[in-house]
């Protein structure tokens, strides 16, 4: 008996390395058939659209795990990992995809990113969107937060891609498909942008509709600023098109005599009503200012600056309004400028004559109503006469020879005398200046052309 136990003591530690050698035998030939098995069966389903495809073999079985998006997909999945060679057993770990009710989808841009967020149909669809958006968007970030789910409706693919290429002409916003309905939200980027958002759901596909389209325009921006020093006036911003662009232009050369017009106007829709209206009544405005700014922002008027003279700010300041047209609203802020030191008479009569001759007091054909554009003129011409209060003036009328003399005689005193009523309304005593009309005797040129006609039509300041 003891000769047994100590004869058994001595063997069965020897099985030990027999024991290590079959498993590292074992092992050495059943991984390489696993990892072999697993790869066919991976290429096996490479035609089938899954997600979070999972397989894990032991010996030869296989664990089969991932996410179908039809029920004959799912069964098609695992018949084709089921006829793989070498399987003797499947464990079907697959299930569907969660199906959204209703299917949703969103494009959301901010100040800074893009959002796509609910669901996508299939992984290609959703690669596809992504792609797109960062295509369109011109390296804007593109934040991707969809989930895949079943349930999208018919042409979900295209009416998505649409609406990427409408999120890009967004400032910020929100588009979202709920099943077959659009509905969009926010500040169109660009003027125009609005119009062309709904000109593009006009081609969203077959059985897709609009929802809600509150996209706004943003605010339609013409200004004008007036600088005394590089005696510019500089226009930005947007008119509705190229004839209301060269009437702005042709009114401001008229109204701003000492200013060159820098154009920096662009033609674009989404102007409001009554634009025309409202915009050559506010250049006349800012036209007698010394240096200004004007705002037109949609429906309000902003008009800032100093003005000559106390009563020149107070006219502005209520003709703005009052030449506005209904439903707009006037923001004048009209200071009036610290008054200029007194000159003598010889400096004042070449202040006359400088701004003369730069332009010419304008009236209606054949009257003595004076023409809105001459205002900013006629406002220099009354800050001059202020610098001056010693001296007194005479305003001569002139006319061309055409017609009657005795008319044209008449004509000249009344366009001499309303402009010396325009100086005595600003403030200046009336004994100070002294209207007189010459008609047609003191022609500065021939009257046999309209070139001359044109010179000898004139109003002159005579200091005496």
């Amino acid at each position: 008996m003891r000769r047994f136990s100590r004869w058994s003591s001595k063997w069965w530690p020897g099985t030990i390395p027999l024991v290590i050698l079959w498993a590292v035998a074992a092992w050495s030939s059943t991984a390489p058939l696993e990892t072999d098995l697993a790869a066919r069966a991976g290429a096996a389903l490479k035609d089938t659209v899954l997600d979070k495809t999972k397989i894990a073999v032991a010996g030869r079985d296989v664990t089969f795990s991932a996410d179908a998006f039809s029920e004959d997909g799912r069964l098609s999945a695992v018949a084709s990992v089921e006829a793989v060679p070498g399987v003797r057993l499947v464990n079907d770990d697959t299930r569907l995809v969660p199906e959204a009710k209703p299917f949703t989808w969103s494009a959301e841009r901010d100040v800074v990113r893009v959002t796509l967020g609910g669901s996508a149909p299939l992984p290609a669809v959703k690669g596809r969107l992504l792609e797109a958006a960062r295509g369109s968007l011109n390296g804007v970030e593109v934040v991707d937060r969809m989930s895949l789910a079943r349930g999208a409706p018919p042409r979900f693919d295209a009416a998505a891609q649409l609406m990427i290429e409408q999120i890009g002409k967004l400032k910020d916003g929100k588009i979202t498909l709920s099943d077959a309905q659009v509905s969009l939200s926010g500040m169109a980027r660009d003027l125009g942008g609005r119009e062309a958002i709904a000109a593009a759901l006009k081609n969203l596909p077959e059985g897709f509709s609009v929802a809600a389209n509150e996209i706004k325009a943003p605010p339609y921006i013409f200004q004008a600023y007036k600088d005394p020093v590089a005696q510019t006036l500089t226009l930005t911003g947007y008119v509705p098109d190229n004839t209301v662009h060269a009437a702005v232009v042709a009114a401001a050369g008229r109204k701003f005599f000492n200013e060159k017009v820098v154009d920096n106007l662009k033609a674009s829709v989404g102007a409001p009503a009554g634009f025309s209206t409202a915009v050559i009544p506010a250049l006349g405005a800012l036209s007698r200012l010394s240096t200004g700014t004007l705002v037109i922002s949609d429906r309000e008027v902003k008009l800032s600056g100093d003005a000559f003279y106390e009563a020149a700010a107070a006219q502005i300041r209520a003709a703005l309004t009052k030449d506005l047209p209904r439903g707009w609203q006037g923001k004048p802020e009209i200071p009036v400028k610290p008054a200029a030191a007194p000159v003598d008479a010889t400096v004042c009569q070449q202040l006359f004559s400088d701004l003369l001759g730069k332009a010419k007091i304008r009236f209606e054909p054949g009257r003595a109503v004076i023409d809105p554009d001459s205002a900013g003129l006629l406002d220099r011409l009354t800050e001059t006469a202020m610098r001056c209060p010693a001296a007194n003036v005479e305003i001569a009328g002139h006319t061309d020879s055409g017609g009657d003399d005795g008319f044209n005689q008449a004509l000249s005193e009344k366009r001499a005398q309303a402009v010396a009523d325009y100086l005595i309304q600003a403030g200046l005593p009336a004994e100070r200046f002294r209207a007189i009309g010459y008609g047609s005797l003191q022609p500065l040129a021939g009257n046999d052309t309209d070139e001359g006609k044109a010179q000898n039509r004139r109003i002159e300041f005579l200091v005496r």
